[in-house]
């Protein structure tokens, strides 16, 4: 099954060969991340993760389709529907909390709020700065068989533009335990997961200045 989204075509011709560097890596992984970002609403779930990913990302990039004049006007407005479509299906929490690693153990309750917070601002700001320079582009998801027990679930995806190489995606996604709902966590890009290159990039600076320098430099990266 294929649908067609916006992909940036500057972020997709960065490659994930060893060696590039941890940062770009990031970006191209939060510029993907909304593409394969495409889950129900909490008011209308489907039954299965690619079920998910195609029903919310009719919804987001049919809205992005029609507020075009309103965002060359106001590009602020993507943040809002970011916040509106896309923020409800990402589990940042679950996200956050991976990041901070065996670190989350050694914080507070109040330090581990502030942190979580902090990155779904970080995330929001960056979603839309990457959403606001889409072009055309094809996405194919492989719809695999996902057992009705499963907590944890994998969906494959392909991005092509019939010019540049393709680039394989796996999308890591996990099930709420109380609503039942799939959302996303993690993403692998040619073979690369780009939840752990975050979690390796923070790891030395939290242990050398602790969470509350590194989540004030991420609420930082917010404005």
């Amino acid at each position: 099954m294929y649908n067609t989204h916006i992909i940036s075509e500057r972020l997709i011709s960065l490659n994930f060969r060893k060696g590039t560097a941890m940062k770009k890596s990031f970006l191209i992984f939060i510029s993907l991340f909304i593409t394969f970002s495409t889950f129900a609403s909490v008011e209308q779930k489907a039954s299965t993760p690619f079920e998910e990913i195609k029903t919310t990302g009719d919804k987001l990039f049919s809205r992005i389709a029609s507020s075009q004049l309103e965002l060359k006007k106001f590009p602020d407005l993507m943040r809002e529907i970011v916040e509106q479509e896309l923020m409800p299906v990402i589990d940042y929490k679950y996200a956050a909390y991976k990041i901070l690693g065996k670190h989350l153990k050694k914080t507070t309750k109040e330090q581990r709020s502030k942190f979580v917070i902090s990155m779904r601002h970080y995330l929001v700001r960056t979603y839309a700065g990457a959403l606001n320079q889409y072009k055309n582009q094809q996405v194919r998801y492989e719809q695999g068989k996902v057992k009705n027990t499963a907590k944890m679930a994998s969906v494959n995806a392909t991005i092509a533009d019939g010019v540049k190489p393709d680039i394989h995606l796996t999308f890591q996604m996990r099930k709420n335990k109380k609503t039942g709902q799939w959302k996303a966590y993690d993403l692998i890009v040619e073979g690369i997961s780009l939840l752990s290159s975050k979690q390796a990039e923070f790891k030395g600076r939290i242990a050398k200045y602790g969470i509350d320098q590194v989540t004030v430099e991420l609420a930082a990266l917010t404005k």
